[in-house]
């Protein structure tokens, strides 16, 4: 081997080794001008003992930061009071990031923290629930918490006051993955300390958690649909039949679902007074006359028609049942389709409120039945 073969493996082999070196964390602090403050009240104190940034219903992220994969660290103060504040990472806009927050009032419950997904500036938590998306932490009222937030690629995990366990672990984010600002967040009108807040990029953190074995599919899982434009819901009250008024100027697209077979529309659609209802449309090809059980839920309400006759109309918004109802999606109701022979075209009108504008179904006996999107 040459002297300059050499060389060249010993160049290779070094910058392998730095690659796998962790970056030098990024510490900002909270008077430095890199920080871009959008809320409704923020303001930079001493509170328990060390300088903080208060912040309250709102956005702060670090204007130049670049961050695809890494670690993100930060010390939070709340009360126990209800709500609702944490950070965010890979923002791509303020409609547009991943996030994890916490729920004081909620501490020690299943449902103790969040992530979720912000698409198109909605959250996504009555579609995104349970182990995967939330831990049973029991918090510190009124002290300093460590937290620490680890990325990589499409997964992530948490670690709040215990730095060597997660107490989450993330098996799959939902944005596809892309660098973008880092920052920290309290909706709406929550407020809560934040003080030494860092972040890291690096190429491959390693996380110690493991995304279990994938659940099986519900047969006949609907695994996409074709998704209208938005527009009022009040444009459907009193529409017991579809007409051409209804459907014209109707432009459409493809959605594909989750794994699990959720429909998040705010992936596609802004959420607003103008837009806060949308058709989900499937085509079902049936070889006879016959009726099929379609399984499926909904957020938050829904309008069901089959061949442009409305078959139902149900609710399911938060605390709508009673004052524990969160309005979470699954396959909990059903309806019969009394399909003709040939084409039959399935409208649900799906409005939202917040928390999660989607819906899931599945076909369980498709016999006989071709879906079409």
């Amino acid at each position: 081997m040459t002297r300059k073969n050499m060389f060249k493996q010993i160049l290779a082999v070094a910058l392998a080794l730095c690659s796998l070196l962790p970056l030098h964390a990024q510490t900002i602090p909270f008077d430095s001008n890199r920080w871009e403050i959008d809320a409704r009240e923020s303001r930079i104190e001493e509170y328990l003992g060390r300088q903080s940034l208060f912040l309250k219903g709102g956005l702060a992220l670090v204007k130049d930061s670049k961050f695809l994969n890494g670690v993100i660290e930060f010390d939070i103060a709340f009360s126990p009071d209800r709500t609702f504040v944490g950070a965010i990472w890979r923002v791509q806009d303020k409609q547009n990031y991943e996030e994890f927050y916490f729920r004081p009032h909620q501490s020690g419950n299943p449902d103790a923290n969040q992530y979720t997904p912000i698409f198109n500036n909605n959250a996504g938590w009555q579609l995104y629930y349970g182990e995967d998306y939330a831990a049973p932490t029991r918090y510190r009222f009124d002290e300093w918490m460590h937290v620490k937030i680890v990325v990589a690629g499409k997964q992530a995990e948490v670690y709040i006051m215990d730095m060597e366990t997660p107490a989450l672990f993330i098996p799959e984010l939902k944005f596809a993955p892309a660098s973008g600002q880092v920052g920290l967040s309290a909706g709406n009108n929550n407020q809560a300390h934040y003080s030494n807040f860092s972040f890291t990029a690096s190429e491959a953190p390693v996380l110690k958690g493991k995304a279990k074995p994938p659940k099986p599919a519900p047969k006949g899982l609907i695994t996409a649909w074709s998704v209208s434009n938005g527009f009022p819901e009040k444009n459907l009250q009193g529409k017991f039949q579809l007409g051409e008024s209804d459907k014209a100027g109707l432009a459409w697209k493809k959605l594909e679902c989750e794994a699990s077979g959720i429909a998040n529309l705010s992936r596609l659609l802004p959420l607003n007074e103008q837009s806060n209802t949308a058709f989900a449309r499937l085509i079902i090809n049936s070889e006879r006359e016959q009726i099929k059980e379609i399984k499926y839920g909904f957020s938050d309400r829904v309008r069901v028609y089959l061949n442009d006759h409305l078959l139902y109309a149900g609710t399911d918004n938060f605390v709508s049942r009673d004052y524990r109802f969160l309005g979470t999606v699954g396959l909990w109701d059903a309806l019969y389709l009394p399909l003709k022979k040939g084409r039959n075209e399935l409208w649900l009108a799906i409005s939202e409120n917040f928390g999660g504008w989607g819906v899931v179904a599945a076909i369980e006996d498709m016999n006989g039945v071709q879906i079409q999107y």
